[in-house]
């Protein structure tokens, strides 16, 4: 085992590992980054096989290095974008080391910096970044139990059909990961029930721009903090085979069961509660919502940018709507497999400083936590909505590297 300095520590070898280590490297700041696993190793097996992602190549990556591989319109493969990480980390010579844990982060009594506890040894650093992401820990919810008959599974553990025992599946959230499961399963000819919460539903494509672009000209990957209520909802929106617009009335029309949000179970019943129709008509809502400010972008700036009528009709509402199915026998409805698609939740369980809330959520401002020393980076509204995405958290990361390369011109004086 060794023990080694290093100036600044930075824990995780994903996306915001990376982007932390190119920022520092520019501030001309020492440091090391450890991953316990492999770059980008979430993308390689914590994802289903047909993921890819729900930008387009042209905005889902860091300015400093595009896809060779691919269209600028086109959805990167997991493996596409695990392998642009790790050529990435190539490119800016990152100092990284793959295989090493870190168990355990705590302040220095009496001197400045904190010890840390790893797989590999000791390191004593002056500041600990921790760029472990918002994918920690799979949520699922104590409804039913394990022992009630169906493998239930979470998404991150979902991998393709084929893994499941034969019979129906119920997929519970209705956000990207839930959508493209509960359509692949069904296109492998599973019959498919699909709880639907609350979402918002952009357009994947309009007037000829993704919705991406749209997010950014009309400023909402800037805002700063999330609708009353909302710092949760999920996007439904879907890269899979293109890309296309989540419709839930087309998932119905396909033959998925939609439901509404799953509630309860009592021997071997499982319950939703009512309110398909109104998450439906909210995530509507949302949907022509944005139509109508990028009408007036286009407007107010004189775009020439096609119009398109038909981006308004929404069709009837499917028969979950108009005669809901509010329980469900799960031995009647031959339901063998429930896919949770419901989140996650951090785990600091390691970071052993006075950063955390009662919960175990970080306390921060942009990252620079109420520990003097720690940082955190690569979490959802971190400093904007657009913070957990691959180019939102390049961004955030250059402002907490100026934080450290500050603090320690601070130090040195």
């Amino acid at each position: 085992m060794s023990s080694q300095e290093v100036e600044v520590l930075v824990v995780g070898g994903g996306q915001a590992g990376l982007a932390m280590s190119e920022h520092l490297s520019d501030c001309g700041v020492p440091h090391l980054v450890l991953e316990r696993h492999r770059i980008a190793e979430r993308w390689r097996s914590e994802r289903w096989d047909s993921l890819v992602a729900n930008g387009p190549a042209w905005h889902d990556r860091f300015p400093g290095l595009e896809f060779g591989d691919l269209a600028p319109d086109a959805f990167a493969s997991k493996e596409q974008i695990a392998d642009y990480f790790e050529a990435y980390a190539e490119k800016i010579a990152a100092p990284i080391r793959t295989g090493v844990e870190v168990t355990s982060v705590r302040r220095n009594a009496g001197r400045p910096g904190f010890r840390v506890e790893t797989s590999d040894g000791t390191i004593d650093a002056r500041f600990v970044v921790a760029a472990t992401g918002p994918f920690q820990r799979p949520v699922v919810p104590p409804i039913v139990p394990g022992d009630a008959g169906p493998l239930q599974i979470h998404s991150s553990s979902y991998r393709n059909p084929e893994q499941l025992p034969a019979g129906a599946v119920l997929v519970v959230g209705a956000g990207s990961s839930g959508v493209q499961i509960a359509e692949e399963l069904h296109r492998s000819g599973r019959r498919v029930y699909l709880s639907v919460g609350a979402h918002d539903r952009p357009p994947r494509r309009y007037r000829g721009r993704d919705f991406c672009w749209w997010l950014g000209v009309l400023g909402k990957w800037d805002a700063e903090t999330p609708p009353r209520g909302a710092e949760h909802v999920t996007i439904a929106v879907s890269g899979a085979r293109g890309g296309h617009t989540v419709d839930f009335r087309a998932l119905a029309a396909l033959g998925i069961n939609l439901v509404g949000l799953t509630a309860s179970f009592d021997n071997g019943t499982i319950r939703f509660a009512p309110d398909l129709g109104t998450n439906i008509a909210n995530g509507d809502a949302n949907y022509l919502s944005l139509l109508d400010e990028a009408d007036a972008y286009v407007a107010r700036n004189g775009l020439d940018l096609p119009e398109e009528p038909g981006a308004r009709t929404l069709g009837p509402d499917p028969a979950g709507v108009t005669d809901p199915v509010l329980e469900l026998d799960l031995a009647a409805a031959e339901i063998n497999s429930i896919v949770w698609a419901t989140g996650f939740a951090v785990d600091y369980s390691w970071l052993q400083v006075d950063a955390l809330d009662e919960n175990g959520r970080p306390q921060h401002r942009r990252g620079v936590s109420t520990e003097p020393g720690v940082y955190f980076l690569g979490l959802p509204w971190l400093a904007r909505r657009g913070s957990s995405f691959i180019w939102g958290v390049w961004h955030d990361a250059k402002f907490v590297a100026d934080h450290i390369a500050t603090q320690r011109s601070y130090l040195r004086h």
